[in-house]
């Protein structure tokens, strides 16, 4: 539906007009979090400064508003339970019976002021995830009607985000799923006082008319969210339909000019820029794009910061294992390798990786793209041919790549990895300080696994350059290697910290480093 876009497109608009903003997510789900979750069902885990593992709409909250998360700002059914039966195990509830009204609800409540009572903020949006009628989903609206009867009608106001689909075959537009869909909030006792409806097309004033009249919503206040060109122009759609003006004014709020013209420069940029080039994205997970949906819009900001545009095609690294890297790679202009987990894929991922490095075509390799990019260096120019990593082979003596001490007693697999934002030194005169332009920085991790250090020496021998290493020098966070226009892996995730309007320093020079590649080729 994009609730996620439209909670990240209207926080954009607020914060235009100078408002302090941050919008948080409540999850129905039961799992504690998504970091044990198959990445093939829920897509990318998003990972916040703090370590926190959360839905990936976070990513999107953070692109638009450029502003950092924290764990905070993401709640799912699992953490409110587990919360609640930690208390009343304590005796917190003085024996009194645990129901979900209102001991759930009061929790749920309590979380979704937390960032509003904190001081920070002026407005705070809050999306709560899955769908009405959802059983899973009626704690949250029940705790946002109290919050709403609690807080007043100028404190906090409901938006909707409905469907209006086109019926091809008929030539029209039907009303009727989102006259249901407030009616049912109705029943829960929640009237929107907007209505977001998505749509293929532009909603024509006679259908918000009658939306309007059936649902008891103003007809300004029913906007019109139809299909963009990318997502970074649904917040000039909206605010062509004064959606953030109309919140303004029901929260009785200063409209306060809004400051456009950044975002409109950019968003001109993402669809007009005329060269482009072609980027290859060797993961596991290409069934579901959402696995890989920062490192996409990574590549988005980058692009536009190069004033190109950049296509980018998911390849299985199991068929470059059956077809072999070049009848597969030989087209682009660049190849990626993501992160993920497990064995299968990882030979397919170490044979685009040589092809890569043998044929002077810009690389980058993310976490385990690191990780494969040492192995596959130690096996083909060290003569190491048994490298490997632990995750894979245990019991080798030859595991370039081998868990974190930290890591090895670990039992419980939820939050347990190596989570959120470290501090790493910069090597000059290499790669990363060229686009960094700074020796300390800080990135965020989510990894159990590192380069062993008893094979730094050799592979340091043969010409792998460790750019960038922790502030004790114990962890390999950075490679590169020479004789190569740019070849580059890092440990930590860099896709997480891109914005739409200040692409990451990496992705942004290794957009630049492909498009050089495709300019030679000509």
């Amino acid at each position: 539906m994009g609730k996620g876009i439209t909670a990240s497109s209207l926080g954009l608009l607020l914060k235009l007009r100078g408002y302090s903003v941050t919008i948080q997510k409540f999850d129905p789900y039961i799992n504690v979090d998504p970091g044990t979750m198959n990445p093939f069902q829920h897509g990318e885990v998003y990972v916040t400064d703090d370590g926190a593992e959360t839905d990936l709409d976070l990513g999107h909250y953070e692109r638009f508003l450029d502003v950092d998360m924290s764990r905070a700002n993401n709640t799912t059914t699992g953490q409110v339970y587990n919360e609640v039966i930690t208390k009343e195990r304590r005796g917190d509830f003085l024996g009194a019976t645990v129901q979900v009204i209102p001991h759930i609800t009061d929790e749920i409540k309590r979380r979704m002021r937390f960032l509003g009572e904190s001081g920070k903020y002026d407005i705070v949006i809050t999306e709560i995830g899955g769908t009405v009628g959802d059983i899973e989903s009626l704690p949250f609206i029940e705790a946002m009607r109290q919050i709403m009867l609690e807080s007043g009608r100028k404190n906090a106001i409901s938006i909707h985000v409905t469907l209006v689909p086109y019926i091809s075959s008929a030539g029209e537009m039907k009303t009727k799923p989102t006259q249901h869909s407030v009616k049912n909030l109705l029943e829960l006792g929640i009237q929107p006082n907007i209505l977001v409806c998505r749509s293929e097309e532009k909603l024509p004033r006679e259908i918000r008319e009658k939306i309007a009249l059936f649902t008891n919503v103003k007809t300004e206040a029913v906007i019109s969210a139809y299909d963009c060109s990318t997502i970074y122009e649904v917040p000039l759609v909206l605010h062509e339909q004064e959606l953030d003006r109309i919140v303004l004014d029901r929260l009785k709020l200063p409209d306060i000019t809004i400051k456009l013209d950044g975002w409109k420069e950019f968003v001109d940029k993402v669809i007009h820029a005329e060269e482009k080039v072609r980027i290859a994205v060797c993961g596991k997970y290409i069934d579901n794009k959402d696995a890989y949906k920062s490192i996409s819009e990574a590549f988005i900001h980058a692009g536009a910061e190069n004033d190109l545009k950049v296509e980018t095609e998911f390849i299985s690294s199991e068929e470059i294992e059956e077809k072999g890297a070049e009848p597969l790679l030989k087209d682009y202009d660049g190849l990626l390798i993501p992160g993920g987990f497990g064995e299968r894929g990882i030979e397919g991922k170490i044979k685009a990786i040589q092809y890569a490095r043998e044929k002077k075509i810009p690389f980058f390799g993310i976490c385990l793209g690191l990780q494969c990019a040492v192995i596959e260096f130690a096996r083909n120019v060290c003569g190491i041919k048994s490298a490997n990593s632990q995750e894979f082979r245990s019991r080798s003596p030859y595991n370039v790549i081998h868990i974190m001490p930290d890591q090895a007693k670990v039992k419980v697999k939820g939050a347990t990895m190596r989570l959120g934002a470290y501090p790493c030194i910069i090597k000059k005169k290499t790669k990363a300080y060229e686009a960094y332009k700074k020796q300390k920085i800080s990135e965020r991790h989510r990894h159990r696994y590192e380069v062993n250090n008893k094979f730094r020496t050799v592979l340091e021998k043969h010409g792998m350059i460790f750019s960038g290493l922790s502030p004790d020098e114990s962890l390999v966070e950075m490679i590169e290697i020479e004789d190569h226009p740019w070849f580059v892996g890092c440990q930590f995730h860099p896709e997480l910290k891109s914005r739409a309007t200040k692409a990451h320093p990496l992705f942004r020079e290794f957009v630049k480093a492909a498009f050089n590649y495709s300019r030679e080729k000509k």
